[in-house]
Protein backbone atom coordinates (compact mmCIF):
# COMPACT_ATOMS: atom_id res chain seq x y z
CA UNK A 1 0.00 0.00 0.00
CA UNK A 2 1.37 3.47 -0.76
CA UNK A 3 1.27 5.85 1.95
CA UNK A 4 1.01 9.36 1.49
CA UNK A 5 1.90 12.36 3.70
CA UNK A 6 0.40 15.18 4.54
CA UNK A 7 2.04 18.65 4.10
CA UNK A 8 1.80 20.45 7.21
CA UNK A 9 1.33 24.25 6.52
CA UNK A 10 2.71 26.20 9.40
CA UNK A 11 0.29 29.24 10.03
CA UNK A 12 1.49 32.87 10.99
CA UNK A 13 -0.49 34.26 13.78
CA UNK A 14 -0.85 38.01 13.52
CA UNK A 15 -2.11 40.17 16.55
CA UNK A 16 -3.78 43.09 15.23
CA UNK A 17 -2.34 46.38 16.99
CA UNK A 18 -4.66 48.25 18.83
CA UNK A 19 -4.80 51.30 19.52
CA UNK A 20 -5.37 52.70 23.30
CA UNK A 21 -8.53 54.96 23.92
CA UNK A 22 -8.77 56.76 26.84
CA UNK A 23 -11.41 59.04 27.94
CA UNK A 24 -13.36 59.06 24.60
CA UNK A 25 -14.17 55.44 25.35
CA UNK A 26 -16.08 55.82 28.74
CA UNK A 27 -19.75 55.58 28.13
CA UNK A 28 -22.72 55.57 30.69
CA UNK A 29 -23.17 52.01 31.35
CA UNK A 30 -26.54 50.64 29.76
CA UNK A 31 -29.21 50.23 32.65
CA UNK A 32 -29.68 46.10 33.12
CA UNK A 33 -33.17 44.98 32.65
CA UNK A 34 -33.53 44.08 36.12
CA UNK A 35 -31.98 47.10 37.41
CA UNK A 36 -33.71 48.98 39.68
CA UNK A 37 -33.93 53.02 39.31
CA UNK A 38 -34.46 54.84 42.32
CA UNK A 39 -36.11 58.13 43.52
CA UNK A 40 -34.22 61.07 44.61
CA UNK A 41 -34.53 61.45 48.32
CA UNK A 42 -35.77 65.06 48.79
CA UNK A 43 -34.71 65.98 52.56
CA UNK A 44 -37.14 68.34 54.41
CA UNK A 45 -35.87 71.83 55.63
CA UNK A 46 -35.03 70.56 59.25
CA UNK A 47 -33.18 67.51 57.93
CA UNK A 48 -30.98 69.98 54.62
CA UNK A 49 -27.40 69.81 54.97
CA UNK A 50 -25.98 73.05 55.61
CA UNK A 51 -22.60 73.93 54.78
CA UNK A 52 -19.76 76.73 57.05
CA UNK A 53 -20.62 78.79 54.15
CA UNK A 54 -24.19 79.26 54.29
CA UNK A 55 -25.18 76.63 51.63
CA UNK A 56 -27.98 74.74 51.97
CA UNK A 57 -29.26 71.55 49.90
CA UNK A 58 -31.54 69.17 50.17
CA UNK A 59 -30.77 65.78 47.95
CA UNK A 60 -27.92 63.93 46.17
CA UNK A 61 -28.10 65.91 43.47
CA UNK A 62 -27.58 69.74 44.84
CA UNK A 63 -24.45 68.00 46.95
CA UNK A 64 -23.66 67.22 43.45
CA UNK A 65 -23.82 70.99 42.59
CA UNK A 66 -22.94 72.35 45.27
CA UNK A 67 -19.31 70.39 44.94
CA UNK A 68 -18.73 71.96 41.66
CA UNK A 69 -18.49 75.59 43.46
CA UNK A 70 -17.47 74.67 46.86
CA UNK A 71 -13.64 76.29 48.11
CA UNK A 72 -12.01 73.15 49.30
CA UNK A 73 -11.75 74.73 53.11
CA UNK A 74 -15.51 74.55 53.58
CA UNK A 75 -14.95 71.31 51.83
CA UNK A 76 -12.19 70.46 54.21
CA UNK A 77 -14.22 71.58 57.51
CA UNK A 78 -16.92 68.82 57.16
CA UNK A 79 -14.10 66.10 55.99
CA UNK A 80 -11.60 65.24 58.23
CA UNK A 81 -9.21 62.26 59.29
CA UNK A 82 -12.05 61.17 61.89
CA UNK A 83 -15.69 62.59 60.40
CA UNK A 84 -17.47 62.80 57.57
CA UNK A 85 -20.16 64.97 57.42
CA UNK A 86 -21.38 64.59 53.45
CA UNK A 87 -21.14 60.61 53.58
CA UNK A 88 -22.84 60.40 57.19
CA UNK A 89 -26.04 62.96 56.05
CA UNK A 90 -26.25 60.80 52.66
CA UNK A 91 -26.26 57.72 54.45
CA UNK A 92 -28.89 58.53 57.52
CA UNK A 93 -30.32 61.48 55.61
CA UNK A 94 -30.98 60.01 52.07
CA UNK A 95 -30.38 56.75 52.79
CA UNK A 96 -27.81 55.55 50.11
CA UNK A 97 -25.59 53.60 51.74
CA UNK A 98 -23.54 52.67 48.98
CA UNK A 99 -22.85 56.11 48.30
CA UNK A 100 -21.95 57.26 51.55
CA UNK A 101 -19.40 53.96 51.64
CA UNK A 102 -17.81 56.08 48.39
CA UNK A 103 -18.16 59.20 49.58
CA UNK A 104 -16.38 58.78 52.65
CA UNK A 105 -13.21 57.46 50.71
CA UNK A 106 -13.22 60.73 48.78
CA UNK A 107 -10.46 63.24 50.29
CA UNK A 108 -11.26 66.26 47.93
CA UNK A 109 -14.45 67.92 46.43
CA UNK A 110 -13.58 66.45 42.94
CA UNK A 111 -13.36 63.25 44.12
CA UNK A 112 -16.45 63.17 46.29
CA UNK A 113 -18.04 64.92 43.11
CA UNK A 114 -17.16 61.76 40.93
CA UNK A 115 -18.49 59.22 43.61
CA UNK A 116 -21.42 61.18 43.76
CA UNK A 117 -22.28 61.04 39.87
CA UNK A 118 -21.63 57.52 40.02
CA UNK A 119 -24.49 56.80 42.09
CA UNK A 120 -26.71 59.48 40.30
CA UNK A 121 -27.06 57.05 37.42
CA UNK A 122 -29.18 54.94 39.47
CA UNK A 123 -31.74 57.59 40.06
CA UNK A 124 -34.41 58.92 38.18
CA UNK A 125 -33.63 62.39 37.79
Amino acid sequence: MPTTTKKVVARKIVKKAVAKKTASIIKKPVAKKNAMIKALVLADNEHSFWTTDGQIFNSLMALYDALAKMDKSVYLHHVTKDRHDFAQWVEVVLRDLECAADLRKAKTPTSAKSAIAKHLKTYHV
